[in-house]
Parts: structure tokens; sequence; C-alpha cells
């Protein structure tokens, strides 16, 4: 492993470029996967000024992060390739600074096995965190959080891992929160699977001390794609694929990244014909579904201001492979600059005045005084994620239900058709249809007696977990409105001198 410089010992940077990219790393499912990871370590390789703290999602073989570590080890010689899940948790952290520590946390709340055409559950949705130390200073520590959130299969509020992925953005927000009251530096990065306008992005910013680096620097940024009702909404004009990447950070689903393409187009590659995009093109589903968050300082009085402000923020990693001429990742990376100047506070998060969903409560933060950093809202706000828990617990029993109820019938049948065996005797073609489907159907109604027994009942408690926070959250806020409200009351009653 390469040593720390004198330099990087002895003097802690004032600036600090962090780079995030979903890769697209599918084994055996994505197109030119070996080329095109490849390349996106060698175009990192090149990267001038080089990032000095890189967080990927989805790539899931131990054979491209080498190969990425390997093209990056003179500017990123540090680097950890995480593992979690049946198939591995898709997540790495490369940085030019050592990691003093790391681990890997796991999503309570998951998808589930059943939806194995999607393969949240199966990957292990969950955060890789990194303790990297980048100057001698005790607060010269920045604590790095990498996650892929579970992924939108339908529209809020009618997505069906709303309440998984609320529960997700409640736990980084929990872990990032903690990395700031200890004084370190917050680097959140990842693909979050979430539109700036969704319940998720405005709870984590609610939760937690942390900036969206993109709004920061473009609060007037669009909050969905040109085709959402959150963003028609606005009323704005159907953005062009350039005004996408410069203004509105698309990093997702834009008429620039040739994964989008109609099969034409793609044919059109395939056949390696030259293929352009207008910059003026109009780009009506590109949205931001990736992000940088960064904060310290904790919450004020308690902790000091903020020293670290956002400098830049781009869309990256825009280039197409040399040869093969297509995108390098279904994604386009998003990248930042931050930089520490002593003493002086940056803008404070923007969480109140960001616009909300239509068809969702707006996100309120208490108006009283915290007696704890995790009773950052208003009681209403969390009162929708009870009822969000609700709902989805009472679907998950039903589920549960049918899935035993299927089990029993299974066993029923099976033994029918034992019967029916040992009736007719077992040389007919008769025998044998009756034993094939006793066999496949008593092995599928072991499969949902497993899932309705064992996982609904797991997926169940962790939402009795969740609930339970929500509620402790909730409780605190009205104690200390309750307080609040005494100590008005209080000096009202005061009499003049």
């Amino acid at each position: 492993m390469a040593q720390l410089t004198g330099h990087d010992h002895d003097e802690a940077p004032s600036q600090i470029r962090i780079f995030s990219l979903n890769c697209w790393g599918l084994k055996y499912i994505s197109k030119y996967r070996q080329e095109r990871l490849s390349e996106i370590g060698r175009q990192l390789a090149l990267a001038n000024p080089p990032p000095e703290i890189v967080g990927l999602q989805e790539c899931w073989t131990q054979e491209d992060y080498e190969s990425i570590r390997k093209q990056t080890q003179h500017i990123l010689p540090y680097g950890k390739f995480y593992f979690g899940g049946i198939f591995g948790a898709g997540l790495a952290i490369l940085s030019r600074w050592p990691i003093e520590e790391s681990g890997m946390y796991g999503y309570p709340l998951n998808g589930r096995p059943t939806a194995f055409f999607r393969g949240d559950w199966f990957v292990g949705k969950g955060v890789a965190c990194a303790r990297i130390r980048f100057g001698p200073g005790v607060g010269d520590v920045a604590e790095v959080f990498c996650t892929h959130l579970h992924a939108p299969y339908e529209r809020e509020p009618h997505d069906s891992y709303l309440c998984h992925r609320t529960a997700q953005a409640w736990e980084i927000s929990k872990l990032m929160r903690g990395a700031a009251e200890r004084g370190h530096l917050v680097i959140g990065l990842g693909d979050f699977n979430m539109l700036p306008s969704s319940f998720a992005h405005r709870l984590i910013t609610a939760q937690s001390p942390v900036r969206d680096v993109w709004r920061e620097l473009h609060p007037d940024s669009s909050v969905g794609a040109a085709i959402d009702a959150v963003e028609r909404a606005r009323n704005r004009p159907i953005p062009s694929a350039e005004y996408n990447l410069l203004e509105n950070g698309a990093t997702c689903d834009g008429s620039f990244n040739t994964w989008r393409w109609s099969e034409a187009l793609r044919k059109q590659l395939d056949k390696g014909q030259h293929v352009t995009i207008d910059k003026d093109t109009p780009d009506p589903r590109a949205k931001r579904l990736d992000y940088i968050f960064v904060g310290d300082g904790g919450y004020a009085p308690e902790f000091p201001s903020p020293r670290w402000s956002v400098e830049s923020a781009t869309v990256g990693m825009t280039q197409r492979h040399p040869t093969l001429g297509c995108s390098l990742s279904d994604h386009f990376a998003v990248e930042a600059v931050i930089t520490r100047a002593p003493g002086q506070a940056t803008a404070s998060t923007r969480t109140c005045s960001e616009p909300g969903s239509p068809s969702s409560p707006s996100l309120h933060k208490t108006s009283s005084k915290q007696v704890s950093p995790n009773a950052a809202l208003a009681p209403e706000t969390y009162d929708h994620i009870i009822d969000m828990i609700h709902t989805y617990v009472r679907r998950e029993r039903s589920q549960r239900s049918w899935r035993l109820i299927h089990f029993i019938v299974s066993i029923l049948i099976s033994i029918g058709c034992m019967v029916g065996v040992w009736w007719i005797g077992s040389r007919t073609y008769i025998g044998f249809i009756l034993i094939l489907v006793s066999t496949l159907n008593f092995g599928a109604g072991i499969l949902d007696g497993l899932i309705g027994g064992l996982f609904v009942s797991s997926e169940l408690r962790a939402l009795k977990e969740f609930e339970w926070e929500v509620r402790n959250a909730r409780g605190l806020v009205l104690v200390s409105e309750d307080i609040g409200s005494g100590e008005r009351q209080s000096d009202n009653q005061m009499p003049s001198s």
C-alpha cells in the first residue's frame, strides 16, 4: 500500500475534489462491461486536476474494481471494495488519503426476495462507510458514505417501495448526522434513486446537517424530469440536452447518454457509425438521481458553523468510449469541489425553501428548540411517515397470509396427488403427471411458506423498529414544543419591574 507523503501528512488541504458514478457494471447483463469500466478507470487516471475522493456504485466484480484501482493507483493509492448481500454490494471508495476505518452497513429494509428480476434484495443494498484522514489535525477527518438506494419502479406516491426508500434515507441521514456531531467532514454520495423533489431527499437534508451540492449552487434547478408532474407544475419550457447537464445536473435518462437512445440509433453505433446529438435537442426525460451531500459542524449553537463551502458542482464522465462509441455508463457522474476557509460560515441548508411534491405533504422542520438532533421535523411529518409505514404493513400482512395459505394448500394438493398415484398405480403416464405436479406444487408452496413465514416476519420486525424511532422522535418534538410553550407563557406572565 502506498505511504502517506510528507506533504500530505504535514499540511491539510483547503480543497477537496469529490467524484461519484454509477458504473452499470452488472456481470453477464451490462453490455461491454469490462471495456467500459476499464475506460472509466483510464479517464479517472487522466483527470486534471484529479479527484481525491471517489465513490462508485454498481461496480459488482472484484475484477472491474481491481482494473480501476490499478489505473488510478498513482492518484488514489487507497481504496476499499465492499462486500454485502448474496451477489455483492457493488460499492467501492477510492481515496488520495489513508482509510483509517471502514464498514458496510446493510439497510434493514431492502426490497423483497420475490422480486428476483429486480435484484435489490439479493445485492444487499447498504452504505459503504470509510473514515479518511486528510490532514494532521484532530478535525482533519472525512467520513464518506457511499450508497445506492432502492430503485423506484413506480412514480410517487404510488411507488410500492417508497416505504423502503424512506427507511433507507432515514438510516443514512442518521449515519451522516453522527459523523457531523463527531466534528468530522461528512461526504454522502451515490445513486440515491430519488428526485430533488422527493420525500427521501427532503428527509435527508432535514434530518442531517448536509447540503446537496448541486442545489447549493443551482437552487432553481429542476426538481424532476420535464415530463414529471412536479416539474410540469413549475411551468418551465422543456430543457435542452445541454441545459440539463449544465444547469439541472441531470445524470440519468438524458439525450446525450447512448444507453437511452432508440434501438435504431444504437444499431448505428454498433455498426461503427458516428452519431451525434445536437446540444439544443429537447430533453424531457433527463433527471437527477445521483448526488453528493456535504456537511460539517452539526447543529448550531451547540456546534460550530460549517467550515466547508461548495465551490463547484458539475456533471462528468459524459465522454464516450473511444472505440465502441457508447457512453461509459447508463448514468453520468456528479463531481464537486469543496473549499475550507477557516472561520467562514457557509449558507445554511435550503431544506425549508426547497420545492415540495404536490402529491405529498410538505416536509417542515420543527420550530421548537431541539432536545435531540433526531427530532428535527414537525410532528405532522412524522405522522406522514407513520401512515406510510402502516399502509405498507397492511399490505405485507395480507401478503404473508396469502403465502401461508398457499403453503397449506400446496401440502393438501401434494397429498392428493400421492393418493392419486397410489390409486391408479405409477405405470401409466397419469401417474407421472401427478408426481410432477406434486413436486412442482410442493416446491412452490415451500418457497412461498418460507418467504411468508421468515422473510415477511423479518421485514415486519424491521418496520416496527423504524416506527419506534419515528414515534420516539415525534415524542421528543412534542415535549420540546410543550417546554417552549411553557417558557413563552412564563415570560408573558412575568411582571414588569
